[in-house]
């Protein structure tokens, strides 16, 4: 459990370390501009760690799942090499999607002084100021939306209900407590990172969802 935290927690101070410094000299300073280099590689990083951490909120749930139906067999299961191996795959994975995606964004044509309406440079953010028309590489992100966040979140829910359900089976209340407080904090983090990106990114079309999703992706950062 501490060692896919500690990855966790390396994951979110680059999330927040990529975006944030920038984002504050845009909130205080008189000038709102970021370099067509800087938006790039914001958004190359910030693909690869929000793909990175929809694989690895997956990998802790099947961790718990294990520890909990399954405890006698926790230390044989989840044995070093596959932790290592699961944790190279969600950063494997998240790469993977940043590189597919993020040269796939900045082959549509941009005018030279464009206003990316949103507090970092993210793909439904430059799809707005685009003079292309667009609808390719929103089907790839609406598919790749189904991929990191739909199908992981589904994986979660049905992990954690396994989980209730052996709990549900010890006699001991002081048991179950025990087995629902290593499951609570890493639901609420399940809670807020997919309830506020899948907005982002799932949600319609529209002025107000634009406007709805720069707020949640200040959430999701801070």
């Amino acid at each position: 459990m501490y060692y896919f935290l500690s990855n966790l927690s390396l994951l979110d101070l680059c999330f927040t370390s990529s975006c944030v410094p920038q984002m504050l000299v845009n909130f205080w300073g008189p000038e709102k501009t970021i370099s067509y280099i800087g938006c790039t590689v914001q958004l190359y990083v910030f693909l690869w760690l929000g793909a990175t951490e929809c694989v690895l909120l997956v990998v802790m749930a099947l961790d718990r799942c294990v520890a909990v139906c399954h405890p006698l067999k926790y230390t044989t299961v989840m044995h070093p090499k596959l932790c290592l191996q699961l944790a190279i795959f969600a950063w494997g994975t998240g790469l993977i999607q940043s590189l597919i995606q993020s040269p796939a964004t900045f082959q549509l044509p941009f005018c030279s002084h464009q206003t990316v309406d949103d507090i970092v440079c993210e793909v439904p953010a430059l799809i707005q100021v685009s003079s292309a028309d667009t609808i390719y590489i929103e089907i790839r992100m609406f598919v790749a939306s189904i991929i990191l966040l739909v199908v992981p979140l589904i994986i979660i829910l049905a992990s954690y209900g396994a989980v209730a359900k052996a709990v549900l089976r010890i006699k001991s209340t002081a048991g179950q407590k025990k087995a629902f407080g290593t499951c609570t904090s890493h639901l609420l983090v399940v809670s807020l990172f997919y309830g506020t990106v899948t907005a982002v990114y799932l949600q319609p079309k529209s002025r107000y969802a634009h406007e709805q999703g720069k707020f949640l992706t200040l959430f999701t950062l801070l």
